[in-house]
């Protein structure tokens, strides 16, 4: 079901992408070429026409992402970051091996027994 809704989705940014382009802010895009007295739709029919399946798919897209957004597959998260992963994989600072200080003596080496 996700996988339909999202090639809706892309569908649907398709046409608005193209209808967008189309339109003219100012009223003479695409639109103003088909001004012929024979047009079954006139300059702003067709305008009116742009504004309305501009409306209609914007308004379709945002229901379309809400219902993606419902219909997204959700599996077992076994999301952990790295940094959770490092921090739980650390060791425990007191079990670490404690290294002589410069202030103590090494150990003195034990007599040859072999004599």
């Amino acid at each position: 079901m996700y996988l339909l809704i999202s090639v809706l989705i892309i569908v649907v940014c398709i046409f608005m992408v193209l209808i967008v382009l189309v339109q003219n802010s100012k009223g003479g895009g695409l639109a103003s070429n088909f001004a012929s007295s024979n047009q079954i739709m006139g300059v702003r029919k067709t305008a009116d026409f742009l504004e309305k399946a501009t409306w209609t798919l914007a308004i379709s897209l945002l229901a379309l992402s809400l219902l993606a957004s419902l219909t997204m597959p959700k599996g077992k998260i076994n999301a952990s970051s790295a940094i959770e992963k490092n921090i739980n994989e650390t060791q425990d600072p007191s079990a670490l091996p404690n290294f002589p200080n410069a202030n103590q003596q090494p150990d003195q080496a034990a007599p040859d027994s072999t004599k």
